[in-house]
């Protein structure tokens, strides 16, 4: 009962509005009181409420964290899915935000190894909010897969980062409306053994490249993966 009616919800208000992506905005919220204590990788329940000219739907949705601050704040990244995201494509400073969470593991124990990300569309948040953090301390390889160069959220900034970083590398790649040939964008065989991967995105995609890292010899337990099918 506490979680459905937000009993347990901290205060939170939109105090920075961006539109890295086409039908994603990114929102970064302020604590009003306490904060919550996250980590990257871990996802929260929102309600957006009201602000100066928005009216929320003030149904909680969860949302993957892709930034964090020292003083509290964190930015989550909203790909319009149904009806509530897609009317806060238009929220705006000053809403009122009510935060349950920190919920997830996925990223929790980053290994000390080399490691491959792969992530299809808004399902880059997690990993963002690793890179936003700090520089790697293992090696990373990042396949970054969206549609069009327009759904391409963030790209200028995993950019930036690969130019900056030297463990971590970058293959983006837009795959249209035909599933990508996952195949042809992953390490060797070879290679791949010796990876931890981490695997978010649609349910298409995950099962897919789940699939495949299983094949090639990747053992179970080092294979982690988030399906992003929330409306």
């Amino acid at each position: 009962v506490r979680a459905d009616c937000g009993f347990a919800a901290q205060p939170y208000v939109v105090c920075q509005v961006q539109k890295p992506g086409k039908d994603i905005v990114e929102v970064v919220l302020k604590p009003l009181s306490q904060s919550i204590g996250a980590r990257p990788g871990q996802f929260v329940l929102a309600a957006f409420h009201d602000g100066p000219h928005f009216r929320g739907c003030r149904e909680f949705h969860p949302f993957t964290i892709s930034a964090l601050t020292s003083n509290g704040e964190l930015s989550l990244g909203i790909k319009a899915l149904g009806d509530c995201t897609r009317h806060l494509q238009t929220v705006e400073c000053g809403v009122s935000v009510r935060i349950q969470g920190p919920f997830g593991t996925f990223l929790a124990e980053q290994p000390t190894g080399p490691s491959l990300w792969i992530a299809g569309g808004i399902g880059i948040t997690p990993f963002l909010a690793v890179l936003r953090t700090g520089p790697l301390s293992h090696p990373v390889q990042l396949v970054y897969l969206y549609r069009t160069k327009e759904d391409a959220a963030y790209l200028d900034e995993l950019l930036a980062f690969a130019k900056a970083q030297p463990k971590f590398n970058l293959t983006a790649k837009d795959s249209g409306t035909n599933a990508p040939e996952l195949s042809e964008l992953l390490p060797k065989s070879s290679e791949l053994k010796g990876l931890d991967c981490f695997l978010c995105g649609p349910p298409g995609l995950v099962t897919a490249a789940v699939a495949l890292v299983l094949g090639q010899g990747v053992a179970a337990e080092h294979i982690h993966f988030e399906r992003f099918d929330f409306r």
